[in-house]
């Protein structure tokens, strides 16, 4: 049995310290391919500006894991992001989702999404988000069905497939 994890969420502010910002990067890329590889530091930053709802998780000054979201409108140039533009009028897409391997199966992930689902019940928004199909993704399909969304698309690239998914968040 796993002993409790005690940590905190923290929504990101323009002032996140630098040493946050790479052990966010860090986890990154080790979550790499379940989410996007970044390049740089610099990269984060950029996504981070262009976002809109971020919360990352941290306990004893070590980062567990991270959720960056975005709304309608952005200048976010992701196919997958721009999948949903042209579906939906008003969304709130959640772009990744990284949490360390050591603390999986702690519940983090679902406080994460419990945390945006609270944010898009209150705007009445969907939540839309792609999950990796090739390579597979299973335990992250599994959690997303579970969790209320279905799959409304798919889309193969040339080095990887998606499934894209919707909750519908309504008072």
């Amino acid at each position: 049995m796993k002993e409790k994890v005690e940590y905190n969420i923290h929504k990101f502010s323009n002032s996140v310290d630098s040493d946050i910002l790479e052990q966010i990067y860090v986890l990154n890329q080790e979550n790499t391919p379940e989410v996007g590889s970044l390049s740089s530091i610099k990269d984060l930053q950029n996504l981070i500006r262009l976002s809109s709802i971020n919360y990352y998780v941290i306990s004893q000054d070590k980062i567990l894991g991270f959720i960056i979201c975005f709304r309608e409108h952005s200048a976010y140039d992701s196919e997958n992001y721009k999948f949903f533009s042209k579906e939906e009028r008003n969304f709130l897409y959640v772009d990744r989702i990284a949490i360390s391997h050591k603390y999986r199966r702690f519940g983090i992930g679902k406080n994460l999404y419990l945390k945006i689902d609270q944010i898009a019940v209150s705007n009445n928004l969907p939540i839309c988000c792609e999950v990796n199909t090739d390579p597979l993704n299973e335990i992250s399909i599994k959690f997303h069905k579970d969790f209320g969304f279905s799959e409304i698309g798919n889309r193969k690239f040339k080095d990887h497939s998606v499934a894209y998914f919707k909750k519908l968040c309504e008072y």
